[in-house]
């Protein structure tokens, strides 16, 4: 080895001494392992509606003490909820994090997203940034409850970015069955999540403005920490029908239609569809009027906002429907989902004050049943039959097509974005399910995917993803005024009701000797037919003069210890006899 390589600390090939190198670097790396590592950031999301369910879309994000909300909606009662108008999510843990709360950002117009915001408002002020038609008809809610002047409502569109505390939100323009909706590339130090919104790909939408695929594959190529994507039609396959594809079977059916009057039920938010169905009147010399206070919202609105192009004379008002031949009118009407106190049920029954059906008419339920709205839909189908009007329905024509995307279009999104982790979104369990097994198959590990359930709080950072606690969270009744003010106890008597009906008792007693002065009368609502049940309404007299003598204490004046064996026995002589279990109703009186 020469003196030169010696000094320069190289070998005999003239290379650098390896054991040397080794120990520099081993040292450098004890120094880097003694410095204090920086933590992973996280960011935090609580599932507060739409999962597990289709509506009450609410999720809430955190970072850094800073939250905003996507989504505020409502959902309509089942069968299961007698007497409940809406259902809305719990706000429980908004509201006890309202300082927190920097806005709520809305991705679309469906009753879905916006239905809950007049209920959260009343309870926390916080500004809502949303697209202009969905402002538009926000304002409308707000307006009936008087919150209007109130609120703060800021109008945004796609492209636009938000910065709300730590979070900057950019909106993408997406496809659904409403204009102006949007999906979200929410960014925070924890990465980006994409929350799609409700969307499918229309390649030929009516508005000509096809979904920004493009913006969403930037930010896949850039990395996204999560996608939280729409299942709603994650079990079908394929992908779905193009919106144009309705308004070629409504001059089909227009021109089939010929000199019988046309009426056509339809979702009142699906503005897309009510400017076809207005097109296709005009070309075809119709006149168009609108029932339903919805819809007739929804028109007002989006001709407002120029998202509804109606022509000089073509929308005349329900009431002048008269002048108008049967070949010249065309009815758009709510009631598509076959709803009890709808304007095309009341039509099919005969109870509609202003539009009576005959043979003459020609209707078009321009909708697929929502799942459990079948048996309505049926019934009123079957009524329309019944008055000899011809009816075209779910599939026998394309009258309709989801706004929701496929399997395929599902895929493709998950492809573009490219995401760590994925949160199926939007559906019931069947379809958050099938919308994970999808991502599967699309290269997404199964450990990176999470199913959530509502008032879930999970935590998302490059470590992983993990479930952290439960928050407040779940449903609240609306009836009539009342909000929240019904409850298990109340739903399970209204249900005990209707199946067995009330018999409520009916005695007046002396509160000196404990003798029954009037009475016991015995009053049934929805349990016998009375006059043919004399026999078994004189023994439950019977039985509750014996009851009352035996247990009341006119010393005491236990009341609850009388109604209780009152309840117990009569209930026990009922069902002994009859095999039902009314609720019995107890009222005594003392003089």
């Amino acid at each position: 080895m020469t003196n030169e390589n010696r000094q320069s600390g190289k070998n005999a090939y003239g290379k650098r001494n390896s054991k040397k190198r080794y120990l520099t670097y081993r040292k450098a790396a004890n120094r880097k392992s003694l410095q204090p590592q920086k933590a992973k950031e996280s960011v935090r999301i609580a599932f507060l509606g739409g999962m597990n369910e289709i509506g009450k879309n609410m999720t809430l994000y955190e970072y850094g003490g800073d939250m905003f909300i996507v989504d505020c909606g409502l959902a309509f009662p089942d069968s299961d909820l007698p007497g409940v108008d809406l259902v809305i999510p719990d706000f429980t843990y908004v509201e006890n994090n309202a300082d927190k709360i920097k806005g709520i950002i809305v991705t679309h117009g469906h009753e879905d997203h916006i239905g809950g915001l007049a209920y959260l408002l009343k309870r926390v002020n916080i500004p809502i940034y949303a697209t202009k038609l969905t402002i538009g008809l926000i304002k409308g809610k707000l307006e009936e409850h008087n919150l209007l002047k109130s609120a703060k409502l800021v109008e945004i569109k796609p492209r636009d970015n938000i910065t709300l505390g730590n979070f900057n939100i950019e909106l993408i323009h997406v496809n659904h069955s409403i204009p102006d909706a949007v999906g979200l590339a929410i960014r925070c130090p924890a990465g980006v999540i994409i929350q799609t919104g409700d969307f499918k790909i229309d390649t030929t939408p009516v508005d000509g403005d096809m979904i920004d695929l493009p913006r969403f594959a930037e930010y896949g190529k850039k990395g996204v920490l999560a996608l939280l994507s729409d299942s709603t039609n994650a079990e079908r396959p394929g992908y779905t029908m193009s919106e144009k594809s309705v308004g070629e079977s409504f001059e089909m059916l227009f021109r089939k239609a010929k000199g019988k009057r046309i009426v056509v039920a339809t979702f009142a938010s699906n503005i897309h569809r009510v400017q076809q169905i207005i097109d296709v009147a005009k070309s075809r010399g119709r006149k168009v009027a609108v029932i339903g206070r919805s819809l007739e919202n929804l028109v007002s609105v989006g001709s407002e906002l120029g998202y509804l192009n109606v022509p000089e004379g073509v929308l005349i008002d329900i009431n002048l429907i008269r002048n108008y031949p049967d070949d010249k009118l065309v009815i758009i009407t709510t009631g598509s989902q076959g709803e009890p106190m709808s304007a095309l049920t009341k039509m099919a029954f005969g109870e509609h004050r202003k539009v009576n059906l005959t043979p003459n008419d020609y209707v078009i339920i321009s909708a697929t049943p929502i799942p459990g709205n079948e048996k309505m839909v049926g019934n009123v189908v079957n009524e329309l039959m019944k008055r000899g009007v011809d009816v075209i329905y779910e599939r026998m024509y394309d009258v309709h097509v989801s706004g929701h995307a496929c399997q395929e279009e599902l895929k493709l999104m998950m492809g573009l974005v490219k995401p760590k982790y994925f949160l199926p979104v939007h559906g019931e369990q069947k379809h958050l399910q099938r919308h994970a097994s999808l991502a599967v198959a699309m290269g997404i590990n199964e450990k990176n995917i999470y199913i959530g359930n509502i008032g879930d709080r999970i935590e998302l950072s490059d470590d992983g993803i993990k479930f952290i606690n439960t928050v407040t969270a779940g449903a609240v009744y609306v009836d009539g005024i009342g909000v929240g003010d019904v409850g298990s106890i109340v739903l399970n008597d209204r249900k005990h009701l209707s199946k067995d009906g009330i018999i409520i008792v009916v005695a007046t007693i002396d509160s000196a000797s404990g003798n029954v002065v009037s009475g016991p009368d015995i009053v049934s609502r929805g349990f016998v037919y009375v006059k043919e049940n004399e026999a078994l309404m004189n023994s439950a007299r019977d039985l509750a003069c014996r009851v009352i003598d035996e247990s009341y204490d006119s010393k005491y004046h236990d009341w609850n210890s009388v109604k209780t064996k009152l309840r117990d026995e009569l209930s026990k002589m009922m069902y002994d006899k009859t095999k039902r279990s009314p609720m019995i109703l107890p009222i005594l009186m003392e003089i």
